[in-house]
């Protein structure tokens, strides 16, 4: 296996969030959102990020301290498709598979990237993208297939016809491009279309119209496609990601008395046989021994080293008269 290579789109304002603090920068279940994405890139081996910022482009970048990250600055926002093109340069005779994916997806599993980047490498070109099959598709790309179920483009929601429109499998934005020729394609992108814009979604296109190879996917849970611009968005990837961490800690040998009272966040440690009863928060990087007895009513903080064998919280006892 090669270098394995992703190109994350970080760029944006936080213009529906109604926020000074850039979008990727917002925080679920203890760290940015970015940073969750730079996690399952890291998780399926991608040895380096090419990261692309605009708004808050100082801010980002001093919350990251990794040198398997390049930052490319995106002066001025022209769409999806000039976002990637701006990172040419940072990956100037680089031919193999690059990952293309959006900083604002925070509950994007690396299984998924894992399965398009195996299959881009064993293709050996043009794209492999994943999508998913939507109860209600609206505001979406739709997947278009030929009557042999391959890949024929993708359709923009407000460019669907009536019969596109009843289509349920979607474009989320997981793309594997062999950097090469995507590069080559992006260069013949116009922004023929009502923003004005360069969407990477053109880019497909061409690819297909050239004869290459280009798959489409469909293996993300709908719920993994989720994609943050709005504080209400945020609330619900954050319960999503909860959900995922208090599963894991309960598939751990951890009991978790009521999950629906309970916070734990990304990156802390609990040992096996620990209970966590209710109105508990436990911060990212705190550490808990083993047959513990975390609350109830009990704050563990991110710098806090709980001993095997604790008992912390509220402990009432006896008969208040």
């Amino acid at each position: 296996m090669g270098q394995r290579v992703a190109i994350i789109l970080a760029a944006g304002k936080s213009t529906r969030m109604q926020s000074n603090l850039p979008k990727v920068l917002h925080n679920v279940c203890g760290a940015p959102m970015l940073a969750h994405v730079i996690n399952a890139c890291k998780t399926v081996g991608v040895d380096r990020l090419i990261i692309v910022v605009g708004h808050g482009k100082d801010q980002v970048i001093d919350t990251f301290h990794d040198d398997t990250i390049t930052w490319v600055q995106q002066k001025e926002q022209k769409g999806t498709g000039h976002a990637v093109l701006v990172c040419e340069s940072a990956l100037d005779g680089f031919e193999g598979p690059a990952l293309v994916i959006a900083g604002d997806m925070p509950l994007i599993r690396p299984d998924a990237l894992g399965t398009i980047l195996d299959e881009c490498e064993k293709s050996g070109g043009g794209v492999t993208l994943a999508s998913s099959i939507f109860e209600d598709p609206a505001g979406y790309g739709r997947i278009t297939r030929n009557p042999a179920g391959e890949l024929t483009g993708i359709v923009e929601h407000a460019d669907c016809t009536p019969d596109q429109r009843n289509i349920n499998e979607v474009n989320i934005s997981y793309y594997c491009f062999n950097a090469r020729q995507l590069f080559t394609a992006l260069h013949k992108i116009t922004p023929d279309n009502a923003k004005g814009e360069y969407y990477i979604t053109d880019a497909v296109r061409i690819l297909l119209d050239e004869g290459l190879t280009a798959t489409a996917l469909p293996i993300v849970d709908p719920a993994d496609a989720y994609g943050v611009n709005s504080r209400a968005d945020l609330a619900f990837v954050s319960g999503v990601m909860q959900d995922r961490i208090q599963h894991h800690w309960m598939s751990n040998r951890v009991t978790i008395v009521d999950p629906r009272t309970t916070w734990i966040e990304a990156g802390c440690k609990i040992g096996p046989e620990t209970t966590v009863h209710p109105f508990t928060c436990v911060r990212a990087g705190a550490t808990i021994g083993d047959e513990c007895s975390i609350g109830p009513f009990a704050v563990i903080a991110g710098d806090d080293h709980i001993p095997t064998g604790q008992s912390i919280g509220l402990q009432c006892t006896g008969v208040v008269q």
